[in-house]
């Protein structure tokens, strides 16, 4: 499936592909070109068999400062709504807890790009667990979040320092499961 804009141009990065027909084409075009690199991403899409769904909405340039403009609201309004998310998701749990949603937000930022994208979730529902454990209240979930974003952090930087010494280099001492 692949979203077009209001002008009907394909929005390639606003798809979704099944990954053996992009594996085949991308074999193909690799085979024909010698490398991907340099081609123009509509040589491959041109070449799937996709269903295009009209969206208005599915791309905006930010060639102007009124694009800008644009866009921004639709970042504030996107903003809002999470707001109205955790209001409500608050209130159906039966909790009444302010907590700082930026330092949430950068943990899972952190976790998912420092240990691997599905910890970001599961980290921050220990953290959350971990704050009740500690009695709650938003110190709590800030001192949890505070700890969980150095390891995570710690992990980041230990990832790097193997893969720069590549193949040879320090074993990596975390566990693989659990």
């Amino acid at each position: 499936m692949l979203l077009t804009d209001a002008d009907g141009r394909d929005q390639p990065l606003v798809a979704a592909y099944r990954t053996p027909s992009l594996r085949n084409e991308l074999a193909a075009l690799t085979k024909e070109h010698g490398a991907l690199t340099g081609l123009p991403l509509r040589r491959l899409t041109a070449a799937l068999d996709l269903t295009r769904v009209p969206d208005p909405v599915a791309s905006f340039d930010c060639d102007t400062w009124d694009d800008i403009a644009t866009a921004r609201a639709r970042i504030r309004e996107h903003g809002h709504v999470l707001d109205e998310w955790i209001s409500a998701v608050k209130d159906e749990l039966g909790i009444d807890l302010d907590v700082d949603t930026g330092v949430l937000l950068d943990l899972a930022r952190d976790a998912a790009h420092g240990v691997a994208r599905p910890a970001a979730p599961l980290t921050t529902f220990l953290v959350g667990y971990a704050a009740a454990q500690a009695g709650g209240g938003p110190e709590a979930v800030a001192e949890a979040s505070r700890k969980a974003t150095a390891l995570a952090l710690r992990w980041a930087e230990e990832d790097d320092g193997e893969t720069a010494a590549g193949p040879g280099g320090t074993s990596d001492t975390r566990p693989d499961a659990g």
